[in-house]
């Protein structure tokens, strides 16, 4: 059964390589999602882990740092907190650049918060270190909220809510930006662990603060990971479809197999052998498709090398399950039509 499922693949190529072609793209859509889902949450743990803090103290009415839109006063509330080794306040704001959502940190200079990659951190007034994908280089000026700046350093891959780039400035421009230079914060970073912060704030971790991020993109994230499961189903329906089609145009084939004593197990790993073969092959389509698509899309993708181990993997069970669509056509096959 091995050689005639092989000589069965060579005599119909064409419907095959269509068959492969195909699927390979529906795998490769599938792959490309992956990434897309998979990119959300690296951006997020990358973008917390850079601010290097151990905790972080925001108001209780707020969700999270990332979601505060109540600003408060932090020195009152330094001054109370008990415990910690460093607290330092952050203002958050978001503003436009070229048609472009840019999240901005104010953090103290020299302080805790997000460091530069390439060229240096900020030192004073007026400087900046942007995210790679804004699109400027160090040395490079750009102007945030009516404000400009000299780009001092980069960083890469720091982006929230599904590729906004960030900033970092000095607390004093982003107060300049965003609360018309008021002594305001919206989260105050901690390095430590605080025993004891005033009322009406609390502490939280960092998984916290990944969390609060995540929100906003639950349903995109759940809408990707529907799609995904639907592409599967269309992958094996595709594959499902050639190898009934092909058990039809066999049917007599299969009566003189089945007259000759051939088992119907031996039937059934047949059609597997067929299935799997084809469903592997477009997994290799689908990974050179993921390579040549992916730098092309707008929004990040990153698919892992895990991600990418194991596509054959489910693909194989893919070509199984499509085989049965047709292993109940094969078994049923009257031997007499050997005959007829």
């Amino acid at each position: 059964m091995w050689l005639l499922s092989w000589r069965d693949l060579q005599y119909r190529r064409r419907r095959f390589a269509i068959a492969v072609a195909a699927t390979g793209l529906v795998f490769a859509i599938a792959l490309l999602l992956s990434g897309v889902s998979s990119s959300f949450t690296t951006e997020i743990d990358r973008t917390v882990a850079a601010f290097t803090a151990d905790r972080w103290i925001i108001p209780d009415s707020a969700k999270g740092p990332f979601s505060n839109a109540k600003a408060f006063s932090p020195n009152e509330v330094v001054d109370s907190v008990k415990g910690a080794k460093q607290v330092d306040a952050m203002v958050m704001n978001r503003v436009v650049f070229r048609s472009r959502d840019v999240v901005v940190f104010g953090t103290e200079i020299g302080g805790i918060g997000p460091r530069a990659t390439t060229g240096r951190d900020v030192r004073r007034s007026g400087e900046a270190v942007v995210d790679a994908s804004l699109g400027k280089a160090v040395g490079d000026d750009l102007t945030l909220g009516g404000t400009r700046f000299r780009v001092v350093g980069t960083t890469t891959g720091r982006t929230i809510f599904a590729g906004s780039p960030t900033a970092v400035i000095s607390i004093d421009d982003a107060r300049a930006i965003g609360f018309a230079s008021q002594p305001l914060a919206t989260s105050l970073l901690v390095r430590g662990v605080p025993h004891e912060v005033p009322t009406g704030y609390r502490t939280i971790t960092n998984a916290t603060a990944i969390d609060d991020l995540a929100r906003p993109l639950q349903q995109a994230t759940g809408t990707i990971n529907f799609l995904r499961v639907l592409l599967w189903l269309i992958a094996v329906g595709i594959i499902g479809s050639i190898v009934y089609l092909t058990v039809l145009e066999q049917t007599r084939d299969f009566a003189v197999l089945k007259a000759t004593g051939v088992t119907g197990r031996s039937i059934f790993r047949g059609l597997v052998v067929e299935a799997v073969i084809v469903a592997v092959a477009a997994a290799a389509v689908a990974t050179l498709l993921a390579l040549v698509i992916g730098p092309l899309m707008p929004l990040s993708v990153e698919i892992s090398t895990g991600t990418y181990v194991a596509l054959p993997v489910i693909a194989a069970l893919a070509g199984v399950m499509s085989s049965l669509v047709g292993l109940r056509r094969a078994l049923g096959v009257d031997p007499a039509l050997a005959f007829g």
